[in-house]
């Protein structure tokens, strides 16, 4: 008897542990983002000086990420982040990435990146009637910063307003979904 009720605790015990250690199957995780717009942040330093008089402001698109009051991100908003972190993966995979920056704080935000991408690939099939607006909203933003990188000849200082724009993207996204990333060990 003492043979099966141990043999049924560690069933479920390993059970129990395998569920929980497996990654969750769609999602994007709020710490993960902060820490990529850190690595951005950080891996260039403040906008340089030499670049202010180039310096483009490019909109970002607020409407494309509207969410309801409700705390969970809405179908399309949240494919709506995960369109802008393939756009971001794009931008930032080039070959032609400034050597002046922080090569593994560049590094290192492009595994976030990359990581926050493949969490959350379901959402390519979320189909939402409002998703054709958006994602021509993301299309037009992503299609000036690389008109802004092809006119400035992929410049250093092209490339500082890509990063400052990118920044700017990431911010909104943490101000206003918070409440809707995933946040591991968060109350």
């Amino acid at each position: 008897m003492a043979l099966l009720t141990t043999v049924a605790g560690l069933s479920t015990f390993l059970l129990f542990a395998h569920v929980w250690s497996m990654p969750a199957p769609c999602h994007i995780q709020g710490t993960l983002l902060e820490s990529a717009k850190n690595l951005l942040r950080d891996m260039g330093g403040h906008f340089p000086s030499e670049c202010l008089q180039g310096k483009v402001n490019i909109t970002f698109p607020a409407p494309a990420l509207a969410t309801s009051s409700t705390p969970t991100l809405s179908g399309s908003g949240a494919k709506a982040i995960y369109e802008i972190l393939k756009n971001i993966d794009s931008l930032f995979g080039a070959e032609d990435l400034p050597t002046k920056w922080d090569q593994q704080k560049l590094d290192d935000f492009q595994n976030i990146i990359y990581t926050q991408i493949d969490h959350s690939k379901c959402m390519e099939s979320v189909e939402t009637s409002d998703y054709p607006v958006r994602a021509a909203a993301l299309k037009t933003y992503f299609g000036h910063l690389e008109a802004a990188l092809k006119e400035k000849k992929v410049s250093y200082c092209a490339w500082e307003v890509v990063r400052k724009q990118v920044l700017e993207t990431l911010i909104f996204i943490l101000k206003k979904n918070s409440n809707c990333l995933l946040w591991p060990n968060r109350p």
